[in-house]
């Protein structure tokens, strides 16, 4: 998607979208399979949904990738004793997802294997499935941490939010 069709989907923006897509049911769900999933591994999973960018900030070369590591930071993702956090993030009006994982995670599960997971959530989400995406999406993610970062005999502390969070 070139500058000037980011520039217009972000102007004319998904903002009607982010409420009817991800309704409240839906984020209680999703704020259960994180918690739920959390339990089996050391990680951290943090889920952000933002409409559109500013089409200012699009003209200015902000993308989704670095609009996803912004967010990163802001939701202090990175902030884990582990360095596993992983963050989900979905930009309804650009139809992206990226996932960024901290660099305790990034250096045993190959980049591939998330790009993996956003092409499936994007699936669904194209066929407007937000649920099967999302739970999907977190799900996968639980596998991949469980397999790599197992839990052990002491409880896994809470470190992040995990309701999702609509920016």
């Amino acid at each position: 998607m070139g500058r000037g069709q980011r520039f217009f989907a972000n102007l004319t923006g998904a903002w009607f979208l982010l409420r009817r897509a991800f309704t409240p049911a839906l984020l209680d769900e999703m704020t259960h399979a994180i918690a739920d999933g959390e339990r089996r591994h050391n990680g951290e999973v943090c889920f952000a949904v933002e409409a559109r960018l500013s089409p200012w900030d699009v003209l200015e070369g902000l993308d989704a990738r670095r609009r996803a590591e912004q967010v990163f930071a802001q939701l202090r993702v990175w902030d884990t004793e582990h360095n596993s956090g992983v963050l989900f993030y979905v930009l309804l009006a650009e139809h992206r997802i990226e996932i960024v994982a901290d660099r305790g995670i990034a250096a045993a599960v190959p980049q591939a294997e998330w790009d993996a997971i956003c092409t499936r959530m994007r699936e669904c989400f194209a066929r407007g499935e937000w649920r099967e995406g999302s739970l999907g999406g977190i799900a996968a993610a639980h596998e991949l941490l469980t397999r790599h970062f197992p839990g052990n005999d002491k409880a896994n502390p809470d470190e992040l939010p995990d309701r999702p969070v609509l920016l």
